[in-house]
């Protein structure tokens, strides 16, 4: 057992509530993560109510339920600052990011634009609004795509916007699989990111508080790293520590601190990339919730830091803030 537990005051949480579940795409992956934060919090002795979704938790905190919440729910309203804009009313600490970061980085456009602005490396990309790209026959204008061939350029990933767990996700080699993978997306968001795709080595970052936690390099015999190589196919390699050479991994996690730190994130989250054939690395998106299943980046890389799951859950928990 870690230093960490000898310093544990359970009894100055109060009463926790530990949301996920919700009624997004994500939803079964946030119950997951929930199950093992749960156990954490046994094991801590922390006093918690599993709660499902926003609403609920919200009913629960205007009659004076709890004292601070455990975030775990992924995607649109419970990642995207609209329950840590309603928590901030009530003066509730919760874990994670703040109202402005959250609703950032839950569009991976708007992250990019900020990226770019201040001079982070991210790959070239055009957001795609689902009303001034689909006729009402539901096929892509032809001038539309034709710019997004002339801004972007093949090979190019298409994704939803506002979604997580590579829902809606394509990889596109060909200019004719373009009509089809813009249209997947579309099901899940109205805005869509069309982004350059960078040939190369799948990185991500964890962060908890301050401290940028071991590079996890990914892995996958699928075309991409897909929500079956993340949750279902068991094929998936994590290579933790990543097998980058130090100079060049201290500067990775450097990059990813400053990606992180511009977009106002705090407390916790992970930074994903791609490392290129020449070894320059490219932004991709925050992630300001990630999964806490057992298969989940975050948990392996606190592991490879030396930090045992209660332990990271104790560090995500005792950072929360009034959003």
């Amino acid at each position: 057992m870690s230093s960490i537990h000898k310093k544990v005051d359970a009894k100055a949480m109060g009463h926790v509530a530990l949301v996920a579940g919700g009624d997004s795409a994500e939803r079964e992956i946030s119950l997951k993560g929930a199950q093992a934060v749960a156990g954490a919090l046994d094991r801590l002795g922390i006093h918690y109510s599993l709660v499902d979704g926003p609403r609920r938790l919200l009913e629960q905190v205007e009659a004076g339920h709890f004292d601070r919440v455990f975030n775990l729910l992924h995607g649109r309203g419970g990642e995207d600052g609209a329950l840590q804009g309603a928590l901030r009313l009530y003066g509730i600490p919760m874990t994670g990011s703040g109202v402005l970061a959250s609703a950032l980085t839950m569009s991976k456009a708007q992250t990019k634009r900020i990226w770019k602005a201040v001079g982070l490396p991210t790959p070239r990309y055009q957001a795609c609004k689902k009303d001034q790209w689909l006729a009402d026959n539901g096929t892509v204008f032809d001038h539309q795509r034709k710019a997004l061939m002339d801004e972007v350029g093949l090979p190019l990933f298409v994704k939803p916007n506002r979604e997580g767990s590579s829902l809606g996700m394509s990889r596109v080699m060909d200019a004719n699989d373009i009509d089809a993978a813009l249209i997947k997306a579309f099901e899940f968001d109205d805005e869509v990111l069309v982004e350059q795709l960078i040939e190369g080595r799948e990185l991500t970052a964890g962060v908890v508080g301050s401290q940028v936690l071991p590079l996890i390099e990914l892995k996958t015999p699928n075309e991409f790293y897909d929500f079956d190589a993340k949750y279902a196919a068991g094929t998936t390699e994590y290579l933790c520590p990543a097998p980058i050479e130090q100079a060049l991994a201290q500067s990775i996690s450097k990059l990813c601190w400053q990606a992180f730190e511009v977009v106002g994130a705090r407390g916790w989250g992970r930074v994903d990339l791609m490392l290129d054939q020449d070894n320059a690395p490219w932004l991709l998106e925050v992630n300001t919730t990630p999964g806490m299943t057992e298969s989940s980046l975050l948990p392996k890389a606190a592991l490879a830091f030396g930090m045992d799951f209660e332990e990271l859950v104790w560090q995500i928990l005792s950072q929360a803030q009034i959003a």
